[in-house]
C-alpha cells in the first residue's frame, strides 16, 4: 500500500498573484558585479498572528549605493491569509538604507519577537522587532560593522550561552571606481567580470553579549584566518558533538566548513572533510546552500548550487567527520548540468517523509548566450526524492511556466494547508509566489521552536535553523511530512541546552508550539 501511495504522489505548484514587490538591481552599462547578486528574501511571523510574513532586500542606485525613493525600499508584507498581503514597510520602519543583499531572521534579544539582520554592500542593518508592528534600527548601538560587501548572514548560538550570535558572509573587495572591462570589446559586449578579479575577504563572527551589543570575535575565534568570496552561510552539528558548525559557500574558491571546537574557537576543515571541492578537485561557482539530512540517516548533508556545466554539488555526511561527493550518485549531476542555480532548499513538498530539492535558477551573466551555449533566463526546478538518496525530475510541476532571472528563495506553508510553498525573487521583476498544490500529499506536523532546537519524528531528525538558500532566511517552524499514516506520533524535542522533552501521541496535521 505504501509503495502504491508513493507512486501516486506528485509535486505541483500554482503561481499566485505577487504582493507587488519588484527587485531593483539598478543594472548599469558598466556591469558592476553587485548588480547581478541581490535577491535575499526572508519569511517569518513578525506580528505573532501565526501567519508567515515576507521581507525582501532591495537594491539601490549604482555607484552611489543610495536608495532613490520608495521603489528601492526593502519591503515587508503582512500575510492577511488567503494569499493576500499588505505592504507594511513604512509603518514597520524597515525601508532600509543602501544596497541590500541578504536577510537573516532570528530573535537575537530573546524577547519572543523575531528580529531581522539585513546584509548589504558596505551597509548592514540590525532591526529589532519591538512587538508592536514596528522595528527599531539598532545597528549603531549593536556595534555590528558595515565595512565589507556582505552578501548573507545567519543566526546561531555557537557558544551555548542561550543567545543567538551572528555570522556574516562577505564576498570580496569592490569599488565602483575600480571596475574593469570584461567581455568582448570588438563586439561591444560587456559582461560581469569573473570573481577572480575581486580579492577574497574574511567572514565576520559577532558574539551576542546579551545587552543589545555584539563583540567582533572573527579573529579570536579563528574564522578571520580564512578568506573567501562568501555567498551563503548555513549551520548544523555535522559531527554530533553538540556544537553548531558553519558551512560557507565561496564563489570560485574552495568552500569553508568551520568546525566548532568549543571554547569560542573554530577550525576550517572543509578540505579534510570533503566539502571544499567536488571530487574533480576544482572550485565551482558555489552560491546557495542547505545543510540538512536529505537521506534520513540522522546526519546533516549539504547541497550547493553552481553554474551551467558545474552541476549542483551534493555532499553526504559519512558519520565520521567526513562527507562523500554524491552529486552523481544522487542523480543531481544529471538533473542540473544545464542549469545555473542560486537559491536552494531540501523540502518535503509532497509530505511523503522524504526531502525533495528545489532550486531557483538563472545564469549570472545576462549576455551568456553570446559566449556559450547557455541561457540567462531559466525556470526554477523541483526534484523529487522518489528513492532514498536519489532524486528524479518532476514533469509538469508548474515551475516551467516562469522563465526569469531568479535569485533568492525561501519556503513556508504560507496558507496553512500543510503543504510547503516557495517564494522566489527575480532581478528587475516581480517576486514569484508558488503555492504548493501537490495532490495526494501526506499528513504533516509543524513545530514552532527556537533556533537551534532539534525535533525527531518517525526516526527523522531536523534542527530549527533559519538561514538557507542564497542570502535568504526561513523562520516559519520545522515541517515534517508523515506520509499516509494518520496515527498520532511520538515526538522527541532536544532543546539547545541539550535537555530532552518527549511528547506522546501528538495528533497529525497541526502546528505545534512546544512549551519549554
Amino acid at each position: 500500500m505504501m509503495l502504491f501511495w508513493l507512486a501516486l504522489a506528485q509535486i505541483r505548484f500554482e503561481a499566485m498573484p505577487p504582493p507587488g514587490f519588484v527587485l531593483r538591481n539598478h543594472a548599469t552599462a558598466d556591469k558592476q558585479l553587485i548588480e547581478t547578486m541581490p535577491g535575499g528574501v526572508g519569511v517569518f511571523d513578525y506580528n505573532g498572528d501565526g501567519r508567515p510574513d515576507l521581507f525582501f532586500a532591495n537594491g539601490a542606485a549604482v555607484p552611489s549605493l543610495r536608495k532613490e525613493g520608495a521603489k528601492d525600499a526593502n519591503r515587508l508584507y503582512r500575510n492577511d491569509g488567503n494569499w493576500k498581503f499588505t505592504d507594511v514597510t513604512e509603518s514597520a520602519g524597515v525601508a532600509g538604507e543602501g544596497y541590500a543583499m541578504g536577510v537573516a531572521a532570528g530573535d537575537f534579544d530573546g524577547d519572543g519577537h523575531v528580529d531581522l539582520f539585513v546584509a548589504g554592500v558596505y551597509r548592514n542593518q540590525l532591526l529589532r522587532n519591538l512587538g508592536n508592528g514596528k522595528f527599531e534600527d539598532v545597528t549603531s548601538k549593536s556595534k555590528i560593522k558595515s565595512d565589507e560587501w556582505s552578501v548573507a548572514a545567519g543566526w546561531f548560538d555557537y557558544d551555548g550561552d542561550g543567545r543567538l550570535d551572528l555570522l556574516v558572509a562577505n564576498y570580496g573587495k569592490w569599488t565602483a571606481a575600480e571596475n574593469r572591462y570584461c567581455g568582448d570589446s570588438a563586439r561591444h559586449l560587456r559582461v560581469y567580470c569573473h570573481p577572480k578579479y575581486f580579492a577574497p575577504r574574511p567572514n565576520q563572527l559577532y558574539r551576542n553579549l546579551g545587552d543589545g551589543t555584539f563583540e567582533d570575535v572573527s579573529v579570536k575565534s579563528g574564522m578571520a584566518l580564512s578568506k573567501g568570496r562568501g555567498m551563503a552561510v548555513v549551520f548544523a552539528d555535522y559531527d554530533g558533538d553538540g556544537r553548531l558548525d558553519a558551512f560557507v559557500t565561496n564563489d570560485n574558491l574552495p568552500n569553508f566548513l568551520f568546525h566548532n571546537l568549543g571554547g569560542g574557537k573554530f577550525e576550517e576543515v572543509a578540505l579534510l572533510a570533503g566539502v571544499a571541492l567536488l571530487d574533480h578537485g576544482r572550485p565551482v561557482a558555489s552560491m546557495g546552500a542547505d545543510f540538512r539530512d536529505y537521506d534520513g540517516d540522522g546526519r546533516p548533508d549539504i547541497v550547493v548550487t553552481a553554474l551551467n556545466g558545474e552541476t549542483f554539488p551534493v555532499f553526504r555526511n559519512q558519520g565520521d567527520g567526513t562527507f562523500r561527493d554524491q552529486t552523481f550518485a544522487s542523480q543531481v549531476a544529471r538533473l542540473t548540468n544545464t542549469k545555473a542555480g542560486w537559491g536552494v532548499g531540501f523540502v518535503d513538498f509532497d509530505n511523503d517523509g522524504a526531502l525533495d530539492l528545489f532550486t531557483a535558477n538563472s545564469h549570472v551573466n545576462d549576455l551568456v548566450d553570446q559566449f556559450e551555449a547557455a541561457a540567462y533566463l531559466q525556470a526554477n526546478s523541483v526534484f523529487r526524492q522518489a528513492e532514498k538518496g536519489k532524486f528524479a525530475a518532476v514533469e509538469n510541476s508548474g515551475l516551467e511556466k516562469a522563465v526569469a532571472a531568479h535569485r533568492g528563495c525561501t519556503f513556508a506553508d504560507v496558507d496553512g494547508d500543510g503543504r510547503v510553498d516557495a517564494i522566489v525573487t527575480v532581478l528587475d521583476g516581480a517576486v514569484e509566489l508558488w503555492r504548493n498544490v501537490s495532490p495526494a500529499a501526506g499528513h504533516w506536523l509543524v513545530f514552532d521552536v527556537p533556533l537551534g532546537t532539534q525535533v525527531e519524528v518517525d526516526g527523522r531528525k531536523q534542527r530549527m535553523m533559519s538561514s538557507l538558500s542564497y542570502a535568504s532566511s526561513a523562520h516559519a517552524g520545522l515541517h515534517f511530512g508523515l506520509g499516509p499514516n494518520a496515527e498520532p506520533r511520538r515526538v522527541v524535542v532536544t532543546w539547545p541546552s541539550g535537555k530532552q522533552q518527549v511528547l506522546e501521541k501528538v495528533a497529525v496535521d497541526q502546528r505545534v508550539s512546544v512549551p519549554r
